[in-house]
């Protein structure tokens, strides 16, 4: 095993703003949350079910954004820039395409779908108002993963913390004004949260473009004109992407799959998880950043023919994440109550879900290296594998959760997270070591 040459700093220049990118979604989840967390534990868990079902969504144009960000970083690592505005070009015309289509079962078919999918009438109800303005926001989206991904791809991730700020402000005062009718605007509750999130997503869509234009030299990543369709390419792209697109769904799938099981257990259960799936979702941020920057350099390594060099910079990159992670962890672990609070009034509720927020501080550590290795099967390329892998571990963690909820509480129940870090992490890990993959060619 070769000693990488990617210092600690190169590692932290890419993920710390990768880092802040990734609360963009999390700061929508946590600020609606919070907000609504304040109105009632039905107007919490309803935006958590809807928010994770049109998230289900969102993840085919993440997982496509994924083969994207893996094509731009190997074309970047070879030095060959003006192949990345193709690369771009040909994402752009097919998240088009996938957004509007992805609006129109959102659109036509949710009302249907939440029916079967929740038993409360309460929360049906709320999850429905929720839903009628935030599906609009899937257009925006899958644009706003692209160009993460441009940006992550090129190793400039500044670009997203800026992005990130700008959702985050525009979502804050709007969810403020919204849910409670402040600033002489109607007071809306849920669906308020919906709308602000919507404007968020919008402006963060705008921001892109015109940065974007403005900022990035058009002549040097061909970007900015209009490059002759390649079938050809777009085949290539769509081999690499499509394995990650279905791993993405089937990944957020079972995480909808998980609070819809705990949903069946009640109004307190759902509420519970929904101030627990809060916390978490900012616990492992860390993890996440880390793993996007795992499936960047390990393409990137490769693309400048130093394979190997991988596990050694693997290594490095889960270090640095469980070092970030673990300040996040202590902190929760020290005031777990505290934390809770901010997310509701209802004491006893936040006394409920202090045992699961053990078990998932437990769980961010595990996730902090888990996530990097399995990112890393992504960046050599072999998206099929990362799929594979994935698929096989969640057959065993929804059977697990289903399970659980027959016959354990809510903190056992939420052990389910254990499970599967260690699984995916391990497989992920003896792949990287053993699999032959350093000659993969995208």
């Amino acid at each position: 095993m070769l000693k990488t040459s990617v210092s600690n700093r190169e590692i932290w220049r890419i993920a710390y703003p990768i880092m802040l990118g990734n609360l963009a979604q999390t700061i929508i989840t946590f600020t609606d949350t919070a907000f609504l967390g304040h109105l009632g534990t039905i107007e919490m868990s309803a935006s958590m079910m809807a928010g994770l079902y049109y998230y289900v969504f969102t993840t085919l144009a993440m997982g496509f954004a994924i083969g994207i960000q893996i094509f731009i970083a190997r074309r970047f690592g070879e030095g060959n820039f003006k192949k990345i505005g193709e690369v771009f070009q040909h994402g752009a015309m097919f998240v088009l395409l996938l957004g509007i289509l992805l609006f129109g079962i959102l659109f036509f078919c949710s009302e249907s779908l939440m029916r079967v999918i929740i038993s409360s009438e309460n929360i049906y109800g709320s999850a429905m108002d929720y839903l009628k303005y935030r599906q609009f926001g899937i257009i925006f989206v899958v644009f706003n993963y692209l160009f993460r991904s441009f940006y992550v791809g090129i190793s400039n991730t500044k670009v997203i913390t800026f992005s990130t700020v700008i959702m985050a402000v525009v979502n804050i005062f709007f969810d403020w004004c919204l849910i409670f009718g402040n600033c002489n605007l109607p007071e809306m509750g849920v669906g308020g949260a919906a709308l602000a999130s919507l404007m968020a997503e919008i402006t963060a869509f705008c921001f892109f473009w015109i940065y974007t234009y403005i900022t990035v030299p058009h002549e040097k990543f061909g970007m900015f004109r209009w490059h002759k369709l390649q079938p050809k390419l777009m085949g290539e792209l769509l081999k690499v992407a499509f394995p990650s697109m279905i791993q993405r769904l089937f990944s957020f799938g079972a995480w909808f799959a998980f609070f819809v099981l705990i949903e069946k257990m009640g109004e307190m259960a759902i509420g519970i998880s929904s101030v627990v799936r809060s916390t978490y979702m900012i616990l492992i941020i860390p993890g996440f950043a880390f793993a996007a920057t795992a499936n960047t350099l390990t393409s990137r390594t490769i693309g400048e023919g130093r394979s190997g060099e991988v596990m050694s910079l693997l290594l490095k990159v889960a270090k640095n994440g469980v070092i970030c992670a673990s300040i996040l962890v202590a902190v929760t672990l020290i005031i777990p109550q505290l934390v809770l609070q901010i997310y509701t009034d209802d004491m006893a509720l936040a006394t409920a879900a202090v045992p699961a927020v053990y078990v998932i501080c437990a769980a961010t550590i595990l996730g902090a290296v888990a996530m990097v290795f399995f990112e890393a099967v992504s960046g050599t390329g072999n998206t099929d594998a990362a799929m594979i892998l994935e698929f096989g571990v969640l057959v065993v963690y929804i059977l697990y959760i289903y399970m659980m909820t027959k016959t354990s509480t809510i903190a056992g129940v939420w052990t389910a997270e254990l499970l599967y870090n260690i699984a995916i992490g391990l497989i992920s890990f003896a792949y990287i070591r053993k699999a032959n993959w350093s000659k993969k060619k995208i």
